[in-house]
C-alpha cells in the first residue's frame, strides 16, 4: 500500500504546476461550437450563418469564426453530382461571410462557373466513353449470348476492362480541375489568414 501511496503522490506532486488556463478552454469550445454552427449550415443553408454568429459575445467571435473556417474549407471541393452544386455555392456564401474580400468573392464566383462547366464535360466525357466502348461491349454480349444460349446484356460498369478505361479517361479530366479547386482552398486560407 505504501508504494501505490508514494506513487500517488509522485504524480499529484508532477501535477501541481499544471493549471487550467480557462481562457483556452473557452478558445477552444467557442471553436467547436463554430464548427457545429458551419455543420448546420451545411445541412441547412437556409440558416443564416451570420444571426447565429451575432448570437454570440464579441470575444467568442474570431474563435467561433475559425471553427467555422475549419469545417467550409474542406467543402470546397469537385462536385461528384450536379446536386453537390448548392453546396459548394453555400460554401461560398459562408466563407465570404468570414473573408470579407471582394477579390475572393470574385474568385469564388468564377470557381462556379469553372465546376459548372467541369460537370457539363463529365457528362460529354461519359457519353463520349460510353460510345468508343459500345462496339467493344456488344462483341463481348454477343460472345456470351452464344456461350448461354439466351440473350446478354452488360452493364458496362460491370466490365472491368470497362472501368479501367472510363476511370483512366476521368482521372485526367478530373486533376486538371482538382488543381484550380487546390488553389481555390489555399487562397481561401492565405486570405483568411492575413485578415483574422
Amino acid at each position: 500500500m505504501g508504494s501505490i501511496k508514494s506513487a500517488l503522490e509522485i504524480a499529484l506532486e508532477r501535477t501541481e504546476s499544471v493549471k487550467t488556463d480557462k481562457a483556452s478552454i473557452g478558445l477552444y469550445e467557442s471553436k467547436q461550437q463554430g464548427k457545429r454552427l458551419a455543420n448546420a449550415y451545411l445541412a441547412d443553408p437556409s440558416k443564416s450563418l451570420e444571426a447565429e454568429l451575432k448570437k454570440h459575445p464579441k470575444d467568442q467571435q474570431e474563435s467561433l469564426k475559425q471553427g467555422i473556417f475549419d469545417v467550409l474549407v474542406p467543402q470546397i471541393t469537385l462536385p461528384a453530382i450536379p446536386e453537390d452544386m448548392a453546396r459548394i455555392e453555400a460554401v461560398g456564401k459562408g466563407l465570404q461571410l468570414l473573408i470579407s474580400d471582394g477579390q475572393f468573392a470574385a474568385m469564388y464566383k468564377q470557381l462556379i462557373q469553372v465546376l459548372t462547366r467541369y460537370l457539363s464535360e463529365v457528362a460529354h466525357y461519359d457519353q463520349a466513353i460510353r460510345q468508343q466502348y459500345a462496339p467493344k461491349l456488344r462483341q463481348k454480349e454477343e460472345e456470351l449470348s452464344r456461350r448461354m444460349g439466351r440473350e446478354v446484356r452488360l452493364d458496362p460498369f460491370q466490365d472491368p476492362e470497362f472501368l479501367t478505361f472510363y476511370n483512366q479517361n476521368l482521372s485526367a479530366l478530373k486533376a486538371n480541375y482538382q488543381t484550380i479547386v487546390d488553389q481555390v482552398r489555399e487562397e481561401a486560407m492565405n486570405i483568411y489568414n492575413a485578415t483574422s
